[in-house]
């Protein structure tokens, strides 16, 4: 089959090649022997262990069970997990106070809080020290612009965004990308179509994907985008299309979805023979017979909650107990006292008002 290339990686070459329909767990348990190893490895050097806070400010089931997702796999490799259940107006000052512990070491806030800019707000005011979930305005500059490590930070790694990392890690796991070719290219000549275009998941893994030579078509409520790495190193070009949805899903390698709908379902007959179609929303995207038209993953959970727990271990390595920062660096801002922190909803919404329509001018609308 055209996507049982050998790699490393430890994937069932012979199990691989005649499946249709793939369970990840093999690819996520490889990603947790790496995180155990860790830490112990931290451990033995007489290192803290790596402790991970999440902040959960809703009654959404799925951001719970996220939740407990998350904290059983910490306690399986080792990871001390803490749960902290705040009001959603006091949430910024109980995420300004775990960026000043130096016995936290990485945050996660579980979304959607308020939804829209204000959680935009949110994510940029976790120090990018502690940031697991790699969302904050420094890391996503540094996606968007293809740059791996932060010079004025010791040359330290940047943190990507989970679920796009996640999707991009199946995806080496299966074979898609082809080593042999030089880092940027190795999608190069694939074309992918991604159905979600948010800030957290959709649009950064177009842009990732892009900058590894694929062309990726965007999709959301808006219509179709696509997107190539541009011209100038460091650079996407991003460009409306007269293509059809149907036309451009006939000649995808790859399709992956991430709708959060039960009604949105994808035909599967319109699927291209042998693609490696990827479902990562809490609803099933793809209608009956995925699998029958070639490599069909239908949840990719364990997956993302590996590089999740990855990234903690990263920052730990990088920073251990001299994370604690105050409010959080970002690179944009040096203003950081207390007089920078507001601490009422009035306040935060006047900020967040300001902040989004800067976000806005400087981005377009929903590119």
């Amino acid at each position: 089959r055209r996507w049982s290339k050998s790699h490393k990686g430890g994937r069932d070459e012979a199990v691989m090649s005649s499946a249709r329909k793939v369970d990840v767990n093999v690819c996520a348990e490889s990603f947790h022997k790496v995180i155990a190893d860790g830490v112990q490895q931290a451990l033995s050097e007489k290192r803290s262990r790596p402790k991970l806070v999440g902040f959960l400010a809703n009654d959404d089931a799925g951001a719970a069970m996220y939740a407990r997702w998350t904290e059983r796999a910490c306690k399986r490799d080792g990871i001390a997990f803490e749960l902290r259940r705040v009001e959603r107006v006091m949430l910024e000052e109980a995420v300004i106070e775990a960026n000043d512990d130096p016995r936290v070491h990485g945050i996660i806030v579980y979304y959607p809080v308020f939804g829209g800019p204000i959680d935009d707000y949110i994510r940029d005011v976790i120090s990018i020290k502690k940031d697991v979930e790699g969302l904050n305005h420094r890391y996503r500059y540094s996606l968007y612009h293809n740059i791996r490590t932060m010079s004025d930070m010791g040359d330290r790694k940047c943190v990507l965004p989970c679920t796009p990392l996640a999707i991009l890690k199946i995806l080496e796991y299966l074979g898609a990308y082809e080593r042999s070719k030089p880092v940027g290219s190795q999608l190069q000549g694939k074309q992918i179509m991604v159905y979600n275009r948010s800030e957290v998941v959709g649009r950064p893994l177009a842009a990732m994907l892009a900058n590894d030579g694929a062309t990726v078509y965007s999709v959301d409520v808006t219509g179709m985008l696509v997107y190539n790495k541009g011209r100038v190193p460091g650079t996407l070009k991003v460009e409306e299309t007269v293509m059809s949805q149907e036309d451009a899903l006939s000649i995808a390698d790859i399709v992956v979805a991430g709708v959060p709908s039960k009604k949105f379902q994808i035909d599967s007959t319109h699927l291209k023979p042998g693609v490696l179609a990827v479902n990562f929303s809490q609803h099933q995207n793809f209608g009956p017979g995925a699998e029958e038209k070639g490599i069909f993953v239908p949840a990719i959970g364990k997956v993302t909650i590996a590089m999740l727990e990855r990234n903690l271990i990263r920052l730990h390595a990088d920073w251990g107990d001299d994370g604690a920062t105050g409010s959080p660096p970002t690179g944009s801002c040096e203003a950081r006292g207390s007089s920078a922190r507001p601490r009422d909803a009035v306040a935060l919404g006047l900020l967040v008002a300001a902040a989004a329509g800067m976000a806005y001018l400087l981005r377009g609308s929903r590119m």
